[in-house]
């Protein structure tokens, strides 16, 4: 039995995912896709002092809704939470935590106030991310990852690794749903 080298086989695997049925679907995303509430009582991403979320994070122009806990049911997201999302708790949080990031949160994020500002910052904390567990090798990804984790702390780095991979999956999947939605919906009223 040959040792198996696992570092690139993680990296690979999120970054077919991204090259062959992800990034393309996004180029194009226009600001009313972006801003678009399919239901009442979205939470989004809006001009400050707009909010209509308990809370709202943010350091710029732009801020999050969302409530400490959150509500039962949850509120329905567009795809500029979700992108905000994705960008902010799932990517740069974990590069500041263990790729050397300047540290970010949802409060001090400056969010994107257009649907091309916010591929720019996903492209940027996604070419972090995979810079960053390339740059782990193999003894990296064994190592725990510590208290910034949570449930995590104490599991290998590479159980975080695929555990990011699940997420982008997840939530830019939704966000393509979320934008062929907008299209069929939008032609079907015109």
């Amino acid at each position: 039995m040959t040792d198996q080298n696992w570092n690139p086989l993680l990296r690979q695997q999120i970054d077919w995912h991204w090259t062959h049925q992800l990034r393309e679907r996004l180029d194009g995303l226009t600001d009313d896709e972006y801003f678009w509430e399919p239901t009442p009582g979205c939470w989004n991403v809006r001009p400050r002092g707009t909010g209509t979320a308990p809370m709202q994070g943010g350091a710029g122009a732009m801020t999050i809704d969302f409530a400490m806990p959150p509500p039962e049911p949850e509120p329905f997201t567009t795809i500029a939470w979700r992108l905000g999302h994705v960008i902010v708790g799932v990517l740069a949080v974990r590069n500041a935590a263990h790729f050397g990031r300047a540290p970010t949160d949802y409060q001090s994020f400056e969010y994107a106030a257009t649907a091309a500002e916010a591929l720019a910052q996903l492209d940027t904390e996604y070419a972090l991310w995979q810079a960053g567990v390339e740059s782990l090798g193999e003894t990296g990804l064994a190592r725990r990852c510590g208290e910034t984790e949570g449930p995590y702390a104490e599991l290998p780095l590479a159980t975080l690794v695929l555990h990011i991979n699940r997420e982008l999956v997840h939530h830019l999947a939704e966000v393509c749903l979320l934008r062929d939605l907008h299209l069929h919906t939008r032609q079907e009223a015109s």
